[in-house]
This record gives C-alpha cells, structure tokens and sequence, in this order.
C-alpha cells in the first residue's frame, strides 16, 4: 500500500489544524509534463538526427535500431510524465503550499507562505505553465530530493515547481490571494517590527526560465 493512499486528506501529510482551508489542488498535466520538464521533444530530435545520419551513411540497420532506441527513450519518458502525474499532488491553503511527490517513495514539502519571496509563473502554451516558488532566505531544500518539481539549474538555491499545471494563471492568482492576506495577518498576531517584518509573496510575476 502506498503511503499516499491512506491519507486524511489528499495530498496532505494530516489533518488540517483550526483556521487552515484548503483554496487550491491540482496535478501535472502528463503530456505537458513530458515535454516541458523532460524534454520528450529534444530526445526525439536528437534520434532523428541520428536515424537520418545513420541513412546518409548507408547503414540502414543501423537507421532501424537508433529509432527503436528513440522511441523506446521517448515512450519511458513519457511512462515517467504518467507516473509523476498519478502520484503528484499540489496543494495551497491559507497558510501554505504543499508539495506531495515522488514516485518511488512519497514525500510532503511544506512552504509556509510567510516564507516564499515569491511564486514565478511560466507559460507553456495554452493555459498551462509552471510556477516556481522562490524561498525567503536559505532553505534546506535540496534539488535532488526536489527533483523534477524543482526548477532548472537552480542548484545553489533550489527552487520548489509546481509543473505543467492545466490552470497555471488560476493558481497562481489563489496563491497570490492567499499571501498578501496572511503576512498583514501574521505581522499584527506577533507584533513583529517594520524592520524585521517578513516579505510577502510578491504574487504570480512571468518567469524568464
């Protein structure tokens, strides 16, 4: 039995405490996930490319068996995008975004909200795209144990992604809600200086990368 299956809640490691409401759920969409994230569009080119020199060069055996090779690497590209959209599960609440992934072995990440300098919203095409979620000051995040929800290159400081969302602008604006209401929030509660007070989420900005 996966861990994931006896949930309390979708998605959520537990029970939601008193005064925390779930705003927002979604998964990757599969087939985006494939091509954004995996690049199943390069790998197809790059076995064209060697099909074609393998004709050129009059190895038509050779021709046959680099394609069997590329489609055996797209299809297990593609078999992964399904895997990763079947066990994925993001979640923004009042209070925080979720994360629950991994394939093999499910994991929760929490963000509190307080915590999120911003969310960076990249289009895909279409209403989908990916919004990455940049941590206020140093995290214990590593891009391994992120991966592939994490975004590109970031290695140094990695950065959680919420991938291939079917309705990226639509979440992207609930999380933006849902920051700039619980910082003032949370300011007045613990009385926190001006100075030292916590940045808001600075809402859903176009990514470049």
């Amino acid at each position: 039995m996966r861990e994931h299956e006896i949930e309390p809640i979708r998605g959520l490691p537990g029970d939601l405490p008193p005064g925390e409401a779930i705003l927002w759920q979604g998964t990757p969409d599969a087939m985006v996930f494939a091509r954004s994230a995996l690049k199943t569009r390069w790998i197809g080119a790059y076995f064209t490319v060697l099909v074609a020199w393998a004709l050129v060069s009059g190895t038509p055996l050779g021709a046959l068996i680099t394609a069997g090779f590329g489609l055996l690497t797209v299809g297990l590209a593609y078999g992964f995008a399904l895997l990763v959209a079947r066990s994925t599960v993001y979640t923004i609440t009042n209070r925080r975004v979720v994360l629950r992934i991994g394939v093999a072995l499910s994991k929760c990440i929490n963000l509190p909200l307080t915590k999120l300098a911003s969310a960076d919203l990249r289009g895909l095409g279409g209403k989908t795209g990916d919004i990455a979620l940049v941590p206020l000051g140093p995290s214990m995040l590593g891009y391994a144990m992120l991966w592939p929800h994490a975004r590109p290159l970031r290695f140094a400081a990695p950065q959680p992604m919420l991938r291939a969302l079917p309705d990226a602008a639509e979440a992207a604006g609930i999380l933006a809600r849902a920051a700039a209401a619980i910082v003032p929030v949370q300011q007045r509660s613990e009385a926190v200086p001006a100075a030292a007070a916590p940045r808001p989420v600075l809402g859903a900005r176009e990514a470049a990368a």
